[in-house]
């Protein structure tokens, strides 16, 4: 059955299982989410459940929000995220998902936003080597170096790895694995790292890569 829910990653810390051996975990406070929409083939043409994470002051949300809240029977939301499932039937508007829909050992996809590290250099942005620290190279180390470009074609290629805006973009990572699960307190801890920094808003589903 495919699932997910909306979390806010809380941080980093470790467990240790049945045999003492430790687990770095990453612990994200998973819902509780209202269902917002639900949109099936017959309406929308695809089978899909909207949640809504966080509560809003109402003066925070605009009027067609507010509607749409409204509409639901929810309070208002400061996230939404629409899960596209196979089958809906187990949803109902106005109603909550919570941490309990994941069980431990699941295999899980998390996305989330990196972490923003403004402009950077090759050497950061992409791994690149620092050029000698001899023999005429300075005054600049850093920089990427020759981009090979001669007479054919006189220009540099599109996509070379250069200097740019690094971080602050969405990345999933794929095959993760629930360590633990706290039902009563929305806690899932998964084993391993996710995107993001503390306080940042992931989304959790199915693996799609089982």
């Amino acid at each position: 059955m495919q699932k997910g829910i909306i979390g806010k990653k809380i941080g980093m810390t470790q467990i240790f299982d049945e045999i003492g051996n430790v687990i770095p975990v990453t612990i994200i406070e998973a819902g509780p989410c209202s269902v917002c929409q639900i949109k099936t083939k017959e309406t929308d043409g695809y089978e899909a459940v909207q949640l809504g994470f966080a509560d809003a002051a109402e003066k925070h949300v605009n009027k067609p929000a507010a509607g749409h809240f409204k509409k639901a029977g929810v309070s208002p939301k400061k996230h939404l995220k629409e899960f596209r499932l196979d089958d809906v039937s187990a949803y109902e508007v106005g109603g909550s998902v919570t941490a309990d829909i994941f069980e431990k050992g699941d295999k899980i996809d998390v996305t989330g936003i990196t972490k923003g590290r403004g402009y950077t250099g090759a050497v950061k942005r992409w791994g690149n080597h620092i050029l000698r620290m001899t023999h005429g190279t300075g005054p600049i180390h850093r920089q990427v170096g020759s981009m090979g470009s001669t007479s054919t074609p006189s220009r540099v290629f599109k996509n070379k790895k250069m200097a740019g805006q690094y971080g602050n973009e969405q990345v999933t990572v794929l095959n993760l694995e629930v360590a633990k699960i706290d039902a009563e307190k929305n806690i899932i801890a998964v084993k391993g790292a996710v995107p993001g920094a503390r306080g940042g808003i992931v989304f959790i589903r199915n693996t799609v890569k089982a």
